[in-house]
This record gives structure tokens, sequence and C-alpha cells, in this order.
């Protein structure tokens, strides 16, 4: 009898199992197969109207279509707006290059593999779509240099007319596309945006609250869950992108994201800094600082959700950022006896002018835009490390000046081509470091297949129809599945490739010719050219995630100490700034010492730059200096050791007037110490960049 019931509950169970199963597959079905049919129409559109435009390669306009379409209206929408960008950037290259080389066949294609390099170069600088569009300026001269190439690789002059016919080829898929998926989907990356800034920002706040009660080994283990929130904030700019993409609302105001984003980090590093103090300095009398300072903490921001949507975050932003306000003034005019007082306070006042800047960011996602302070502040980009784009830049011009080489030496009739897409390759996966050989691979295999399908199609299904409506039902059969495998989480990449390398191997035209040797020559030709990019990132590899820790953490204490013995000393701003830019930077393989001695030099260089700002209304701009130039040579005791006489001449020093900015001076130097004290072998370290 109760073998009868195990295997009843077992086969209920089961029955169960398949029932939920059943009933989740349209969920997770659905949206790839609707992604699918929104490429397919994408393409089908923008070759149509190609067509009749009789544009001369109307293959350009699908194949532009296929490369644009993102699952998310938002991607698809800015990699759009910077593919033309980037397309026009490179018409304009190769044209100038025509004009400067019109009869030499060696310097102009040495000027095509230097185009290659710059456009590598700044790829590497830039991040998500605007890397895009620097890869896109190297490869559209590759492809209008394609055209105009003869049979061992001399221009013809025409560069002007290839350029005009490509861009408007391009521009032709890419407004398709868009027409296509503005008309289909409405986007929820400004959905998606608000709720994960909000879950962030109510996490930060509600263990930052729970730090100030928590015990000595409560605040030692929050370490593990600040790196993993530093994490979550950095992977929040792909998805900022996409919400651009999505509202010219948001795109105006997108200098409030960005402050939000920095206000995070700043949040981060201010509660590091306060949890490092009470983690080493556990005496009742800082457990009773700790407590004053909880009593400013607005009482609303001190929970978090453990699962859902952080409701109240969303429901009314501003309200909570207003509360961050009060609670600024509040531990601001907090009267602290203690510069140990004074530093929790300020710290705290710190992590709530950050959550307070995330917050205006979340309004501008969830209220009224009318609410928001307007922010025009100027981009700056900071490099964190040159090493990579110039490692990049190289490889890109050795492998395409190859490919020109083997192309001259064999004259292949498809070298040409062969060179396009080595340069399609080799810039667009450079940027992706260590995982550019895997992604060069996983994209050669994608096309290899593309390959195969194209030819069933061409050879075996397209000669069997005459009209347009035939041959989109037939190419369907292929995008559509195709499409919805790109939509999946799983091997992205190669469905991608697959995706977008069809249109330009079938290279349909009004009148379509069955020439095998022309398939055959083109197909060689786009896996041969992003075979020799996989093969040149296997020879010359891009800098290791260890090494590329190391040149990060090295570059960043090289900054530091100029910083601490520089003659005029950075705003705060732009020093946290190029410290940001490295923590987004540094590889997921860097060690949790590592990222934390990289925190530890964000927080000690904003510190140095405040107390060079207050040495001079001290009267202590000679012992600072003194101080500072022993961390310089890093000599971490004799700075510590100078640090703490600063703080004793100090408290002999000050005067009613001046308790304030005495005790915060005060409280820097125990902050400093306090890391110096933390990572005194990183600090002291001989590394030279």
């Amino acid at each position: 009898m109760s073998g009868e019931s195990g295997a009843g509950g077992r086969a209920r169970g089961g029955w169960v199992w398949l029932s939920a199963a059943l009933s989740d597959a349209p969920g997770a079905v659905g949206p790839p197969l609707l992604f699918g049919l929104r490429l397919w129409a994408s393409v089908c559109l923008a070759l149509y109207v190609a067509f009749w435009l009789q544009l001369e390669n109307a293959f350009w306009a699908g194949t532009t279509a296929a490369l644009v379409c993102q699952p998310h209206l938002g991607a698809s929408l800015r990699k759009g707006w910077y593919r033309m960008v980037g397309t026009l950037i490179g018409a304009v290259a190769i044209v100038m290059l025509t004009a400067w080389f019109p009869q030499d066949r060696v310097a102009f294609l040495v000027g095509l593999a230097l185009w290659g390099a710059l456009c590598t170069f700044v790829a590497t600088l830039l991040r998500n779509y605007a890397a895009y569009a620097a890869a896109l300026a190297g490869f559209t001269a590759a492809v209008i240099a394609t055209d105009q190439l003869g049979a061992t690789g001399g221009p013809n002059g025409e560069a002007f007319m290839f350029a005009v016919a490509r861009v408007s080829e391009i521009c032709t898929g890419i407004v398709c596309a868009g027409v296509v998926l503005a008309g289909t989907e409405f986007g929820s990356a400004r959905r998606r945006l608000a709720e994960t800034m909000a879950t962030l920002s109510a996490e930060i706040a509600g263990r930052f609250a729970q730090t100030l009660t928590d015990t000595e080994s409560d605040r030692t283990s929050s370490q593990p869950i600040r790196r993993d929130l530093y994490r979550q904030v950095i992977a929040l700019d792909p998805t900022i992108d996409e919400a651009i993409g999505e509202s010219s609302q948001i795109r105006y105001h997108s200098p409030v994201l960005q402050a939000a984003v920095d206000g995070l980090f700043a949040a981060l590093a201010g509660w590091r800094t306060l949890a490092a103090r009470l983690a080493q300095h556990s005496d009742r009398a800082v457990w009773q600082e700790a407590e004053i300072v909880l009593r400013h903490f607005p009482h609303e921001l001190r929970s978090w959700p453990d699962q859902g949507r952080p409701t109240r975050w969303l429901a009314d932003p501003l309200r909570l950022g207003r509360l961050c306000e009060a609670g600024i003034r509040a531990l601001s005019d907090l009267p602290a006896a203690t510069p140990s007082l004074r530093l929790l306070a300020d710290q705290t006042a710190k992590v709530l002018a950050g959550l307070s800047r995330a917050l205006a960011g979340l309004a501008l996602l969830v209220a009224e835009p009318a609410h928001l302070r307007s922010h025009h502040q100027t981009y700056r980009l900071y490099v964190p490390d040159w090493l990579p784009a110039l490692v990049n830049a190289g490889r890109a011009f050795l492998v395409i000046g190859a490919m020109a080489v083997f192309w001259i030496a064999t004259a292949w009739p498809s070298g040409a081509a062969a060179i396009t897409w080595t340069a399609v390759s080799v810039v667009l996966f450079a940027p992706q470091a260590d995982q550019a050989y895997a992604s060069a691979m996983t994209y050669l295999g994608g096309a290899a297949l593309a390959a195969v399908f194209a030819a069933i199609v061409a050879f075996a299904l397209l000669p069997q129809v005459a009209t347009f409506a035939g041959f989109s039902v037939i190419i369907g059969l292929y995008l559509v599945p195709a499409g919805a495998l790109m939509a999946q989480p799983w091997q992205t990449a190669m469905f991608a490739a697959m995706a977008g390398n069809f249109i330009p191997l079938l290279a349909p035209t009004n009148e379509m010719t069955y020439d095998t040797l022309q398939f055959y020559n083109g197909a060689l030709a786009i896996l041969a050219g992003c075979g020799a990019a996989a093969v040149s990132f296997r020879l010359l590899p891009p800098l290791s995630p260890a090494l590329r820790t190391r040149r990060i953490l090295s570059l960043s204490l090289r900054d530091l100490r100029r910083l601490a013995t520089g003659p005029v000393p950075p705003a705060v701003d732009e020093w946290e700034g190029r410290m940001y830019s490295r923590l987004a930077a540094l590889p997921d393989a860097a060690s949790p010492l590592q990222r934390a001695q990289l925190v530890a030099a964000l927080s000690v260089g904003s510190d140095i730059v405040r107390l060079r700002q207050m040495g001079p209304r001290l009267g202590l701009t000679t012992e600072l200096d003194d101080a500072l130039n022993a961390f310089a040579r890093g000599r971490s005791t004799t700075t510590i050791d100078r640090l703490h006489q600063l703080g004793r001449l100090l408290s002999r020093r000050s005067t009613a007037q001046e308790t304030v900015i005495t005790l915060r001076a005060r409280g820097l130097l125990l902050t400093i110490a306090d890391a110096l004290a933390d990572y005194t072998s990183f600090f002291d370290a001989g590394v030279s960049a």
C-alpha cells in the first residue's frame, strides 16, 4: 500500500511539474518569439524600401536592420543612433583617405589599417554604444574601401559615391528597424532601471543603518556585501544607456542619472569608512557615538525589502530625498565633542548625500520631471589605463595589414571582403578584453552556421519563388527562430552572428542571381576574416585580468601620491570620478582584498584633498605637508604618527569659533590613519606603472 502511495505521489508530483512547465511556457517562449518576428519584419521592410529606392547594394539595408535589432527597445534605438554616427564618421574618413592617396596602393592600405587601429583604440576607451560607434567608424571605412578596391588592392577614386550609397543603405536599415521596433514595443528599460536603482538604494540605506547597531563581527561581515553592491552599481550602466534610448526626456536629464550612480558609489565609500572606524574601535564610547548618529538617520530609510519591489522608494522618491537632505543638515549641525563623533556624523552625511543623488535619479524615472533641478554638467572621460587600448590598437593594425598583404599576394577576388570582416571582428571584440577570443570564436561559429543556412535558402528554396512576399516568407523561416534564440540568455553572441550574417551571405538583389562560385567566395571571405581576427586574439592576447588589476592599483597609488604632494590638488569630484572609472574597469577576477584597496585609495584621496583645502585656514600647511610627504614616500607608519601629532596639535589650537572645522579636520586625519593601518602593504608598495 505504501509503495502504491509513493508511486501515486510521484506521479502526481510529475503531473504538477509538467502542468507548471506548460503553464510557464507561453511566458518563456512568447517574448523571444515576438522579438524574432520584429527582427524579421525589420529586415523585410528595410529590403523592400531599399529595392523600391533601387539602392545599389540593398542587402546592406537588411543587414543593418538585423544588426540594430536588440531584444530591448532602448538598446535598439540607442544602437541605431550610434551606428548612424559611426557610419558617417567612417564614410568621411575613407573619402579623405582616398583623396590623400589616390594612386598609392601601399599608403592607402596602411592608412586603412591605421584608421582601424585608431577606431579600436577609441572603442576600448569608451563604453556601451559609444564604443560601438567608434567600432562602426572603423569597419564602415573597410566596407566602403571594399567597393572601390581593385583585384590587387588599389583605390579607384570613386570613394565619395560609394560612401553616399553605403550611408544611404545603412541609414535606411536603421530607420526601418526603428519604425518596426518603436511601433511594436513600448520599452521597459525605464521601469527596470527604476526598480534596480530603488532596490540598491534601499539596501545600501538599510544595511548602513544596521552597521550602526551591529557587533564588531557583523560590521566586518558587511565587506562582501559592499563588494557585491559595487558590482551591481557598475552593472547599471548598460540599462541607463537603454533608458536614454527610449526617452528624450531622460536623454535631456541624463546627467542626473550619472550623478545618481556617482551618489551610490559615494554612499558605499562613506559606509566603508564608517564601518572600518567602528570595527577598529569597538569600545563603549564609540558605540554611544554610533547611537547618537543613528538617531539622526531617517527612520524611513532603515529597512530594506528582502524580497519584492521596494515600493516605498518607488512611490515617492522626492519625499525620501527631502528626508535625506534634512538628515544631512541635522548631522552637519550635530554638536560633536570628539573628532570620532564628528567623523561618524560626516560619513553618515556623506551616505545620505549619495542617497539623495540616487533618489534624484529615481525621481527622474518615476516622478514628474518638472520637480527636478536641471543638471547640465559637462561629460568628462576618465581613462582607467591607456595600455589595454594601445595593445588592442596595435593588434588591429597588424591583423588588418596582414590580411591586406595576403590579399595582394594571392590576388584573391574576395580578399577585400575578407579585410572588411577582419576589421569587423577585431575592432568589435577587442574591448571585451579577456573575453575577446571566446567571443570571436563564438561569432565565427555563428557565421559558419549562417553560411550553411544561407546556402540552403539561396540554392534550394529561393529559386522556387518569384515575388517579394514569397522571398519574405522564406527568409522568415530562418530569421524568426534565429531572432528568438538571440533573445534568450544562452549563447546569444552565436545567435546574433547567425542573424546578422545571414543577409550579407544571401546578398539579395532586385533580380536574384544564383552564382555558386560567387556565394562560396563571399562566405569564405566572411569566415576567413572572422577566423583571422580570432587567431589574432590568441597570438596577441589582451592583458590578463591579473595584470590589469595590478596596473589599476599601481596607477591609483601613483595618482594618490601625486595628489598628496602636487602643487594644486584636483577637485574632490574630479578625483572621485577618476577612481569610479577604475572601480568600473576592475576585472571580475580581482580579489576582494584588491577591491578593498582600491576603495580605500578612493577614500584616502578624497580626504587628502579636503585636508589640503583646510590646511591654510587651520595654519597647519607645513605640518600637513610633512605628513603627506612621508605618505608619498611609502612610509605609512611615519605618516600615521605624524597624523596623530597633527590631531593633538589641532586639539591644543582649537578655539570656540573653530571647533567644527577643527573636529572635521581631526576626523579626516583619523580616517586616513585608519585606512593606512588597514592596508599598510598597499600604501607602502613601491610599484611603478
